[in-house]
């Protein structure tokens, strides 16, 4: 079980309102009890405290399901970037995991209320604007990272994702396809809400029209895109030479492109002489798969220090809401052609 503020005040023989006022430094606590309490803090792991003469960031990973957010070179970027800026600007980084659950909920609210961390970057890809609330009484400011939310009090800082889709999309287009399918993810985040917006946008441009025949709803994981794909493929026999495949993909992130690939592959069908996919991230195994991954690059370990400088000037008093989003690259691989004539 994870150590609370009452743990604290238990261990330590104080009220909660004395725990909490020492761990956050206010007065009308004697320097003893102080001590006492930020040492059992310590001791129990419910802070970590920063380096002599440091101040501390938190960083709070939300995860409602983990099949967005996990251990994936994608989020260990963006940490990266995040440990790399908050170092070079005097500061120490602390990281802690929460989830939807209630339990979770309760004490991630406490924590925005007692700890000491100087700011707290939240990595907001699964949350929903339901979750929010949890960081309403936070005592210091808050950044959100990799997703925003209409009317939302706080600072998010992420790519642009309708024009990562829109800029992937328009390639396809300007490659000659006019049958251009959506490889969806079946679960929901604000980015892919977005990105599928920049593939229709891209579609309209155009002068087409999305055909719900070429919409393929996929686990974002490689294992859940990869057996979705089956599943869909298997439905329709060989959906390809009969028409019902089109003759590009957009995917939502690089890892459902991957797992699609492989199904499609098993199949007999040929990337990219029958059917081209474009993904989004730029992950590491894009130059890896076969044929090379043709994905539109997300600056993972800028936006992390984005956040962590625009944190900074949070904490020096900017008060204005912003939303900052990076642009995006197209790297141009292997898994995308012109149509060919049978198939346009």
């Amino acid at each position: 079980m994870k150590p609370t503020l009452k743990h604290i005040a238990e261990a330590t023989g104080v009220s909660l309102a004395t725990a909490s006022n020492a761990l956050n430094n206010r007065k009308g606590v004697s320097e003893e009890v102080r001590s006492q309490v930020l040492r059992t803090a310590m001791e129990l792991g419910y802070v970590k405290l920063p380096a002599a003469g440091r101040s501390l960031f938190r960083l709070i990973v939300f995860k409602r399901h983990g099949m967005v957010v996990g251990d994936t070179p994608f989020f260990s970027a963006l940490i990266e970037g995040l440990e790399r800026q908050s170092r070079s600007m005097g500061y120490d980084l602390a990281v802690s995991h929460t989830s939807a659950s209630e339990a979770d909920r309760k004490e991630c609210a406490e924590l925005m209320q007692t700890d000491h961390a100087e700011g707290f970057i939240v990595l907001a890809t699964e949350m929903l604007p339901e979750d929010l609330d949890v960081l309403n009484r936070a005592r210091s400011p808050v950044v959100l990272l990799d997703s925003r939310f209409r009317d939302c009090p706080f600072d998010s800082v992420l790519i642009n994702n309708t024009d990562a889709a829109y800029r992937a999309t328009r390639h396809l287009v300007e490659l000659g396809h006019s049958k251009i399918g959506y490889l969806h993810s079946s679960v929901y985040i604000n980015n892919f809400r977005d990105r599928e917006s920049g593939y229709l946008q891209a579609l309209c441009a155009a002068g087409l029209a999305p055909d719900p025949a070429y919409r393929y709803t996929l686990e974002p994981t490689l294992e859940g895109a990869y057996r979705d794909m089956c599943a869909a493929l298997d439905q329709g026999g060989a959906p390809l030479r009969d028409g019902a495949l089109p003759t590009a993909f957009f995917a939502d992130n690089d890892i459902i492109a991957y797992g699609a690939m492989k199904a499609l592959q098993e199949r007999g069908i040929l990337l990219p002489d029958e059917l081209s996919i474009v993904g989004v991230d730029d992950m590491p195994f894009c130059e890896m798969t076969h044929p090379r991954l043709t994905t539109v690059r997300v600056p993972k370990q800028e936006i992390g220090g984005l956040a962590v400088r625009r944190l900074v000037e949070k904490i020096q008093g900017d008060a204005t809401v912003l939303t900052i989003e990076t642009g995006t690259e197209l790297i141009r691989r292997e898994s995308d052609q012109s149509p060919s004539k049978k198939n346009a």
